[in-house]
């Protein structure tokens, strides 16, 4: 029996379990990143270099300098852009001297080294990006149309079951991307000695929280899946 055919065989009570479990999974992780990233976010760092200052100094190691790095608001709003080679940070973090800014903005350093040795897994999301955006906005027409049509059948379960299958792989594929980033950060700071190996502890919780959120992703998505494959077997 396959793994996939395995899966598939899982009773949908014990599915709708553990979306349940994986629901508040993700309500714990959000509040894990919080918590992690305001204790951390007032612990100035020793050498009291930016955010910007630190994603410049891991990129100018790698030998990255096309990359621009932009401020934008809001809070944690930080991400690379491969399309454009656009580091953006979040006021708090392009400015901020914290563990928490210095972690962030290795992080999307790290994203951008991985752009620039031709990371597969990192290519392979980039690849994934369109559809997975275009899943995304049928998803909410689909299970409307499911709720005053009496449920998901026929072609609009099947359709269903395809979207939750990309973001299903997006949020597989992402991890090791996301892991891959924090790693290449969590090395890049004491190596420049941007920070103390006394201080990794606070960068470390705050990127390992951030993780979990990822992981949450995943599983809810994979539970999802699995809900309608469930429904499509009855």
């Amino acid at each position: 029996m396959t793994t996939s055919l395995a899966f598939a065989l899982i009773p949908t009570p014990i599915i709708l379990v553990l979306l349940l479990l994986t629901f508040v999974f993700a309500l714990y992780a959000q509040i894990r990143v919080s918590s992690a990233y305001n204790k951390n976010a007032q612990i100035g760092s020793r050498g009291r270099i930016t955010g910007r200052e630190a994603a410049e100094a891991v990129m100018a190691r790698a030998g990255i300098n096309d990359v621009e790095i932009a401020e934008t608001s809001g809070h944690l709003t930080d991400h690379y852009d491969p399309t454009h080679k656009r580091l953006v940070l979040s006021s708090e973090n392009y400015r901020g001297t914290s563990l928490a800014a210095l972690g962030v903005a290795a992080h999307e350093a790290g994203h951008a080294i991985q752009h620039k040795v031709g990371y597969s897994m990192l290519k392979t999301r980039m690849a994934l990006v369109p559809v997975t955006m275009i899943t995304s906005q049928m998803l909410p027409f689909i299970m409307i149309g499911g709720f005053f049509f009496g449920g998901l059948g026929g072609i609009m379960l099947d359709i269903g079951i395809l979207c939750y299958a990309v973001l299903t792989l997006f949020h597989l594929v992402t991890l090791p991307v996301e892991f891959d980033a924090s790693r290449r950060a969590k090395v890049e700071l004491v190596g420049l000695g941007i920070i103390d190996r006394d201080e990794m502890p606070g960068v470390s919780q705050t990127l390992n929280a951030a993780a979990l959120t990822y992981v949450a992703a995943f599983m809810s998505s994979l539970l999802h899946l699995l809900y309608l494959l469930s429904m499509r077997r009855e």
